[in-house]
């Protein structure tokens, strides 16, 4: 059984990955970050989310000697042009502050109109093995988002998302109707052909 490492300390991105995995058969030993507490985090230097997820790919992979996974995602809205993008986590100054971020971006978007409103959930998740073969996958989560948050699930910008095909916000799914459409869970499925590939 090959071990595998995952560029998380997040225990639910870990549990949803290895369900993935079993899934579709594949019996790899995952871990999160944490089984090596020694590595450090890896600065997100990258302009794009693929660059970001491949940077603490490979980080990991020298550093432990084995094959690792790490993902970067983020929000994208139309009418700024896809921002904000690979800052979403900081857009308005302090990384993981949610409620900031949020509140900044829902003014930055208050007399745009409903018709105008389009958004997508982007993530880039990669694999890299420690000689040095890597293969990046994406997935997306489209739709509009709304002009106050509601729903207390999920996290980040979750509550004023709304999916494609939705009444209700990504933080007003369950987390097992979040991850069947997730932009998370379509680019970890898409990275299962990539690990059986690469891995056996």
């Amino acid at each position: 059984m090959t071990r595998l490492i995952l560029a998380t300390r997040n225990a639910g991105k870990i549990t949803e990955l290895r369900a993935i995995l079993a899934d579709a058969g594949l019996d790899h030993d995952l871990v999160g970050a944490d089984a090596y507490p020694d590595i450090p985090d890896v600065k997100e230097t990258g302009v794009t989310f693929a660059e970001n997820a491949l940077l603490k790919a490979h980080a990991l992979a020298r550093a432990t000697g084995l094959p690792a996974v790490a993902d970067d995602s983020g929000l994208c809205v139309d009418v700024l042009n896809g921002a904000p993008g690979i800052f979403s986590a900081r857009w308005a100054g302090t990384h993981g502050d949610d409620k900031a971020n949020l509140n900044l971006l829902l003014a930055q978007l208050s007399d745009i109109p409903d018709a105008h409103r389009g958004a997508h959930f982007a993530c880039a998740a990669a694999l890299a093995l420690p000689d040095g073969r890597e293969q990046v996958v994406e997935g997306q989560l489209r739709g509009t988002l709304r002009h106050t948050p509601t729903g207390t699930n999920g996290f980040g910008y979750d509550p004023i998302l709304q999916p494609d095909g939705e009444t209700r916000t990504c933080a007003e799914l369950t987390p097992e109707e979040k991850n069947a459409i997730s932009h998370r869970g379509k680019a970890f499925r898409a990275l299962v052909p990539v690990v059986r590939e690469l891995l056996g």
